[in-house]
């Protein structure tokens, strides 16, 4: 595996059609919505109806991610094999609706507290989790990344992953306007119901609307021979900057796991803030603005450069979050948090594009995973668990004793942020590769 080489940050911008700008955005956006209920909601259907054991939450976690990186290196190497992207994409997209609306057949009594009913009730879950994992894996982390990089080029990836960087909170803000009554009123099957039907249909959508990449290209290896050819250290030595990035990554990934499954627990029961979506939608809404407008500003300055700069701004919030109480000053670090770290997911996601080589996308992207998804997801909720363990702030619910995320998990994620400095470093001194890429 060669690195692919492209010109270092171009002066001149290039044009990103408007049937890419559209599936981008929409197939972008409503796997994000899937995700969102994935990601964070899931965490507060299983606190709010089973358990608030942090752990069953972190276990939950890790287990999807565990799915998440297979499913993506399997099928990311199999649409590789046969040179299409689009089947991979619809019809998972159409799978990953159902399975995700499956969840509302899920109905935990939320005042058992035998131990068997409380275990059985975590089981299904989980295991539900890890089979939506699978197909929206599939769908989205491999066949649908593998299409971006091959639909984009190296002087427009900035202002692409800038957008994309926002659609997880772009979703997250639309199921908090549009969908968090279901939840605060216990209307879960109603709820993965929505979101699960609007992930199908964008499937079906999406049949139509993707266009497969002019130049995918493949391997003459065996299947088995192009899984693990990312993983084998001929490989790493031959592509130093990507293994690098991935590297940032993970360590970004972590960083951001410490806290946001806990995130919307933190809001509501520490600082006994009601209207935590009037705080979120606020923090989304400008943190998104700032990412779009920088995901310009990252191709004229080089995307490398702006790594540091980026991962400072999150850290400088992360440390805010963790000292703010009232409203208005969550909403101030907030935004200053996830802008921070938005541009630098930004940053990071479409310098792996650039380095990624056009002969092994739907491969790399299950590289991309292990980073993105597997390191920080078994590690993260795990330190994030740790920390409110240690800190054991409780609150009684109906005469049970239920644990409380603190602030202390927000200086975790704003050590582990730090480290992020130092593969920036590396990368600013490594040499820029000259280019030779197959544009689109």
């Amino acid at each position: 595996m060669t690195e692919t080489v492209t010109t270092p940050a171009a002066a001149r911008l290039e044009p990103v059609g408007p049937r890419v700008w559209t599936t981008v955005v929409l197939v972008g956006f409503v796997g994000q919505l899937a995700w969102t209920v994935e990601n964070m909601y899931l965490n507060v259907f299983v606190y709010n109806t089973i358990t608030s054991d942090p752990t069953v939450i972190a276990l939950m976690v890790a287990a999807s991610a565990v799915a998440a990186t297979l499913a993506t290196m399997f099928i990311g190497t199999a649409s590789d094999r046969v040179r299409k992207r689009r089947p991979f994409i619809a019809i998972g997209y159409v799978l990953w609706g159902l399975t995700t609306a499956a969840f509302g057949l899920i109905q935990p009594d939320a005042g058992a507290q035998a131990a068997q009913a409380v275990g059985l009730a975590v089981v299904a879950v989980i295991a539900l989790d890890c089979i939506m994992t699978v197909f929206g894996s599939g769908a989205n982390d491999a066949a649908f990344n593998a299409w971006v990089t091959e639909s984009t080029t190296s002087r427009n990836r900035g202002r692409v992953d800038g957008v994309l960087a926002v659609m997880p909170l772009l979703s997250l803000l639309v199921v908090f306007g549009a969908l968090d009554g279901l939840t605060q009123a216990g209307e879960w099957g109603l709820f993965f119901g929505i979101v699960g039907g609007s992930t199908a249909v964008v499937g079906v959508v999406a049949w139509f609307l993707v266009r497969e990449p002019a130049q995918v290209q493949t391997t003459s290896d065996g299947y088995v021979a192009s899984l693990i050819h990312g993983l084998r250290p001929s490989s790493v030595r031959a592509n130093p900057r990507l293994y690098v990035l991935l590297i940032a990554t993970a360590v970004l990934g972590v960083s951001t796991q410490i806290f946001i499954p806990y995130l919307i627990i933190y809001i509501q029961r520490y600082l006994l803030i009601d209207a935590y979506a009037i705080v979120l939608a606020s923090v989304l809404t400008v943190a998104s603005i700032v990412s779009v407008l920088g995901g310009r500003v990252i191709d004229r300055v080089g995307k490398v450069r702006a790594i540091i700069p980026a991962i400072a701004i999150m850290v400088v919030g992360l440390v805010a979050m963790a000292f703010v109480r009232d409203m208005l000053s969550v909403i101030a670090a907030g935004i200053v948090m996830m802008a921070g770290f938005m541009l630098t997911a930004a940053s990071l996601s479409a310098s792996v594009r650039d380095v990624t080589p056009l002969d092994r996308v739907g491969m790399t992207q299950g590289l991309r995973m292990i980073a993105l998804v597997l390191i920080p997801m078994v590690v993260g909720p795990f330190i994030g668990a740790a920390v409110i363990i240690g800190a054991n702030e409780t609150y009684v619910d109906l005469g049970v004793v239920k644990q409380v995320p603190t602030p202390w998990m927000f200086v975790a994620a704003a050590i582990v942020a730090v480290l992020v400095i130092i593969p920036g470093l590396v990368l600013r001194r490594m040499p820029e590769p000259t280019f030779a890429e197959v544009e689109a």
